[in-house]
Order: C-alpha cells, then sequence, then structure tokens
C-alpha cells in the first residue's frame, strides 16, 4: 500500500531537515517543500548557519524559489510541508504568500527540547504592545508626516502594484 501524498511530500521536506541539520550542517534541523498541483514545485533547508543569515529558513527559502518560478509574490493553490511547526517568520510569511495550506511534522515544543529553539517565547513576545518587547520599538512620531507624505504618494500612483 503506497503513502498518502501528503506522508510523501512530508517525507521530503523531513529528508532536507536531515540534510540541514545533520548532513551538511547548514542549520537547524528544517525541510520544506512547497506543492503545487501534486508536484513538488520549490524545496528549502535551513541555512542560517551557511549562509549567515537569520532568515535563511527553510519554509522561507521554499517560498522565495515558488514565487521564482510562478513568477508571482502569491502561491495561490500551493501548499507548504515542514518538517516542523513554523516559526513567527514563516508563519507570517505563508499568510503574506497567500499560501492555501501548511502541513508539519515536529512542533514547537519538540524543537525547543532537542533544538533549543525558542520559537514560542518569540510568540510571546510579538503578542506584546511593541514598547514592552525585549527590542525596545519607538515611535518617531515627529517624523511620521514625512513617512506619510510618500505613503500618500505611494497611494495616487495609478501605476502602483498592490500585492
Amino acid at each position: 500500500m503506497s503513502d498518502h501524498p501528503n506522508e510523501k511530500f512530508m517525507r521530503r521536506a523531513i529528508e532536507l531537515s536531515e540534510i540541514a541539520g545533520i548532513k551538511e550542517k547548514t542549520g537547524g534541523v528544517f525541510g520544506s517543500v512547497i506543492v503545487k498541483d501534486g508536484k513538488i514545485i520549490a524545496e528549502g533547508y535551513n541555512q542560517v548557519i551557511k549562509q549567515n543569515d537569520p532568515t535563511w529558513h527553510g519554509e522561507m527559502q521554499a517560498i522565495r524559489e515558488a514565487c521564482k518560478k510562478l513568477k508571482s509574490p502569491h502561491l495561490e493553490g500551493c501548499v507548504l510541508y515542514t518538517s516542523a511547526e513554523p516559526c513567527p517568520m514563516c508563519l507570517a510569511t505563508a499568510y503574506w504568500a497567500h499560501l492555501d495550506h501548511i502541513y508539519y511534522a515536529a512542533h514547537i515544543e519538540d524543537a525547543l527540547k532537542y533544538g533549543e529553539f525558542e520559537d514560542a517565547d518569540y510568540f510571546k513576545e510579538l503578542a506584546k504592545d511593541p514598547k514592552n518587547r525585549t527590542i525596545q520599538c519607538t515611535d518617531l512620531s515627529n517624523l511620521r508626516p514625512e513617512a506619510v507624505k510618500v505613503w500618500k504618494a505611494y497611494s495616487e500612483m495609478p501605476d502602483r502594484k498592490h500585492y
């Protein structure tokens, strides 16, 4: 009896996680694939250490590659399979990309227990009022009119691209 397609795609994401964390040691144990119409169109695995880039997560790489391939910042009709529950950055990116669905295998608790990845702390941090976050966020209200002036000009452009 053959695997359900979800299991086949998840197994590929898990293979990629092993490449990242164990075989190549490019970053944490995270791998992802994006599927459209029953076919893998993009893959990614964590390369934070290799690339010295905190955004080089498996999901981010797969989303970037899928968007390039489809020539669109949106991935409607696509599904993300990721070896572990997405961190806040990857989850937000999945929303920006308009993915249809996300499947994951390992949970945030597993990443904390076995890899000391503290994603749950980041979710809590983002839920705080900006002035109460560990990284201080300060509103420079005196410069708001200058910033809004550019936004207004952008809003009036007849050829602007909304995404």
